[in-house]
């Protein structure tokens, strides 16, 4: 019998309490290889009722039939008739349709099941016949092709109990797919997230890894023709002459000065602008980045905006000029301007339309995602993981296809080869490597080296196979077999060492295969949906019962070509790849998106391509450091399963925290006072009078006294610069900003912890990782957008609040000269930041301004909807009240 593990037995009772409250369906969430197959029979088999599962591929079939009989004892049946206590089944089974049922005699829609072959409507009233439980494994499937199938088939089963399993989270969902979740499966049940499995040893630890690399020579003079035709766009567009209106002032009156016309009339706000048009906003903050646009009154530029505009943010902003300036005027200048941009376009995947500009697929995109160099960085990657695992490699090399479908178009013959990003093409480039043994194994052929591929034909012992030369040194293993057989054949072979590297397509090697052993995927695909990169990475994550050391890498090799616009395609997939998944850090945080492959990574733009080399090199390094990377997960210590909102902030800051409120400094000397008390007058007055009345004054007295009050400045001087000091190092600290702001949200009831929660560390390029401990993902949320406020530049906030900013002093003989207590100090200047937006009433501000004064500096909040706060707020607008820039990120711990 097998014993459920604990995070298995609670999300069983879990379903358990929603079956006995009297729910009928639910949806169960859990990663890769943490058991949702033997959760489904144990769910199952204790409900009573016969069990039917489906799966989305004949391989997922098989692992429910033996799981059942690995569980029960008792075999399960894969048969139609659904005669047995188990059946199971493909989604194929049910969704068959006859092509000629779409419409019906009037032309209306056919519902799916009427368009049933007669093998699905039997297999429906098979359903139907007793009260059954349905397992749906993968049920993500069921959103992209079968979900309205689906909806219909269960109105047919009101007797039914449904269980959906998938290792899809919620957050990787469109709006649309939730929606059709919450209709079809109802209550969510979910298991603990990937990091949760890896910290309690239920899946391997591992490092999300990448390559970054610049199209080969031949590809960039190609790009580099393309990118001139684009130049020559925006030169166009930059030239006042180039139309009626000139393209710069159209932007100023239509996104910096907002009017409803793009000309005079009432100012639309920035926030509804931003809100509405969230795109266009964004492009508009990048060309402000440029020096092409004013910054609009009331934006605040992000991270997101700290870049050139690219070739998406010239068509997001020149769709709604084409639509409202260009198209249907009667001035030639605009019917030229026009035809220009209609005539360039399509080269750069754009074409001008009756709605405006629309995008598509562009032969500069196909050429950087499917670039020789990446085949190349692939070579590179596996040279990285074989010196460091040696005959213990195995690697699997995806890619979205065996070998190109489609006809390369004309203008790319001699660019790109015809079987570019193909997974044939990348056999053929491993094929040298005698360390690799690679194998392609796919849906159609499986095929190797020839000397390689021979060992295997043996290995198989399966009758009528032979060997069929591919070229290049290559052959094919041919015969009356097909993928099903020669699948788990290859798969023993690889598993026992005798090829290191599969080569395949995202079809054979993606949900389904189960490799334990694989302990490095190098992802070649262009899919980015949150269910084809949760799947994809699930193959690497199991446990190795042969090698219980195992720790996993995940490569994902970006082509980025930075000197044409549209060179950042496949950096941007590589970004929605990572978004909403997490991995560990070099230093051991746990973070959502790029920035856990490197902490230098932005979501928003690729790094330059000079520093390619050293990343590449930083990756190696890290590659070659698995139990280090086993050691950052801190596999078997305590965990909360929580998400929580971090900013990261860059800048040249000092130190990152001080514990305590900062101590008193003394201000500048007014004029005529000397703060070195009574002993520097009393030596005065009495050199004085003994002068005066021409009387002996001891010396040993004069100098007595004179040497207090010497003494007495000295101390006052030495004091009051190590202070300054001490201030000084306050003042670039984060530590009070940070602490100031969870203490004014505690007091207003917006966090449940203030100042004592605020944790600040450093990640290993030296910016500080920002957040508040031991709340709720939301109110990490409403720390971090609030401290985000008050380190970044003012937007158009309601309070400001002052800071001093005290200089350091030095140190020595030259701080003692500046700080002696009869010298006259300048005041300290002031900067100002911004009160968070979501304390903006003023009960609030001035919860902060208390907040402020015992962490910073001893000040009020500043309304700035008065005439002398506008002046200030105007002349603060977008300045840094920091020399730092943030950046918003979701952790885990």
């Amino acid at each position: 019998m097998i014993v459920p593990r604990p995070h298995q037995k609670a999300v069983l009772a879990d379903l358990d309490r929603l079956f006995a409250a009297g729910h009928r369906r639910a949806w169960v969430v859990m990663p890769p290889g943490s058991g949702k197959t033997l959760i489904g029979v144990t769910a199952a088999q204790a409900l009573g009722r016969p069990v039917v599962a489906f799966g989305p591929n004949s391989a997922i079939q098989g692992q429910w039939l033996a799981e059942w009989e690995r569980a029960t004892g008792t075999p399960g049946s894969a048969g139609r008739d659904l005669s047995a206590a188990f059946t199971a089944l493909t989604y194929q089974a049910l969704a068959s349709f006859d092509p000629d049922a779409e419409v019906d005699d009037d032309g209306g829609r056919v519902p799916h099941v009427e368009r049933l072959r007669e093998s699905g409507r039997e297999l429906i009233a098979a359903l139907a016949a007793r009260p059954v439980t349905l397992v749906l494994d993968e049920c993500h499937h069921l959103l992209d092709v079968w979900g309205e199938l689906l909806s219909e088939v269960l109105a047919l089963l009101p007797d039914a109990i449904v269980i959906g399993l998938t290792a899809t989270p919620p957050s990787a969902l469109t709006r649309a797919e939730g929606e059709l979740v919450a209709d079809l499966f109802g209550e969510l049940v979910t298991g603990p997230s990937i990091p949760a499995a890896v910290r309690a040893g239920l899946l391997a630890p591992y490092a999300e890894l990448a390559w970054l690399t610049a199209p080969t020579e031949r590809e960039r003079a190609w790009l580099g023709a393309q990118s001139d035709r684009f130049a020559e766009l925006t030169a166009d567009l930059l030239d006042p002459g180039f139309a009626s209106t000139p393209f710069l002032a159209w932007l100023d009156a239509y996104a910096v000065r907002r009017s409803h016309t793009g000309g005079d009339g009432p100012a639309v706000p920035w926030a509804r602008f931003a809100r509405e048009r969230p795109e266009e906003a964004d492009a508009v903050l990048r060309f402000h980045h440029a020096g092409l646009l004013a910054l609009p009154e009331g934006a605040r530029p992000g991270e997101a905006h700290r870049r050139e505009p690219d070739a998406e943010d010239w068509m997001r902003l020149l769709h709604p000029f084409v639509r409202r300036v260009l198209r249907g005027s009667a001035d030639p200048r605009d019917a030229h301007a026009h035809d220009a941009i209609r005539r360039v376009l399509p080269g750069l995947g754009y074409q001008v339309t009756a709605q405006g500009v629309r995008g598509g697929r562009s032969p500069v995109d196909r050429v950087i995602a499917r670039s020789a160099a990446k085949i190349e960085a692939v070579r590179d990657i596996l040279a990285v993981e074989h010196a460091a695992l040696g005959a213990d490699l195995r690697a699997v090399v995806v890619c979205d296809h065996e070998r190109a479908t489609a006809t390369l178009p004309s203008r790319l013959v001699g660019v790109l080869d015809e079987d570019a990003g193909s997974a044939r093409l990348a056999l053929r480039r491993l094929a040298d490597l005698p360390w690799a043994r690679p194998m392609l194994v796919t849906g159609r052929t499986l095929a190797a080296p020839v000397a390689l591929a021979a060992e295997f034909l043996a290995y198989a012992g399966v009758p009528g196979l032979r060997l069929e030369e591919l070229g290049a040194g290559l052959a094919a293993v041919t015969g009356p077999w097909s993928a099903r057989r020669w699948t788990p054949l290859a798969t023993r072979f690889f598993l026992a060492g005798r090829a290191r590297v599969l080569v395949g397509t995202r079809a054979m090697l993606g949900e389904g295969w189960d490799a334990a052993g694989v302990n490095t995927l190098v992802d070649l695909t262009e899919a980015t949906t949150g269910t084809a990169v949760v799947q994809l990475r699930g193959r690497a994550l199991r446990l190795d019962p042969e090698r219980p050391g195992k720790v996993a890498h995940t490569w994902s090799v970006v082509c980025v070509e930075e000197r044409h616009p549209k060179g950042s395609a496949d950096y941007r997939r590589f970004v929605r790849k990572h978004d909403g998944h997490f991995g560990v850090t070099a230093e051991g945080a746990v973070l959502s998106g790029v920035p856990h492959v490197d902490a230098g990574l932005s979501p928003f733009g690729p790094p330059e391509a000079a520093s390619f080399a050293a990343f590449n090199a930083a990756m190696a390094a890290r590659g070659a450091q698995r139990d280090r990377t086993r050691a950052l997960w801190r596999v078997g210590e305590p965990y909360r399963d929580r998400v929580a909102h971090t900013v990261r902030v860059v800048g040249g800051l000092a130190r990152p925290s001080v514990s305590a409120p900062p101590v008193w400094v003394p201000g500048p000397v007014p004029p005529g006072r000397s703060g070195g008390g009574w002993a520097a007058p009393g030596a005065a007055v009495l050199s004085a009078a003994a002068f005066a009345i021409g009387a002996p004054v001891p010396g040993a007295l004069v100098a007595g006294v004179a040497g207090i009050a010497l003494y007495a400045d000295v101390r006052s001087a030495r004091r009051t610069a190590r202070l300054l000091r001490e201030a000084a190092l306050a003042a670039h600290d984060l530590g009070p900003l940070a602490r100031a702001t969870a203490e004014a949200l505690r007091e207003c009831g917006l966090v449940s912890r203030g100042a004592e929660a605020v944790e600040l560390e450093p990640d290993e390029l030296g910016a500080w990782r920002v957040r508040l401990r031991e709340v709720s993902t939301e109110e990490s949320a409403v720390f971090a957008r609030a401290f985000d406020e008050v380190v970044s530049p003012a937007a158009d906030p309601r309070y400001l609040i002052e800071r001093r900013v005290v200089g350091d002093p030095g140190r020595g003989v030259a701080a003692l000269a500046r700080h002696w207590p009869s010298r006259r100090r300048e005041p300290f200047p002031v900067v100002h930041h911004a009160v968070p937006s979501v304390l903006a009433r003023r009960k609030h501000a001035d919860a902060f301004a208390r907040a402020w004064r015992r962490w910073v500096s001893e000040t009020a909040a500043l309304y700035t909807r008065g005439t002398e706060a506008e002046l200030i707020l105007a002349a603060r607008r977008g300045m840094s009240p920091l020399d730092v820039t943030t950046a918003l990120r979701l952790s885990w711990d």
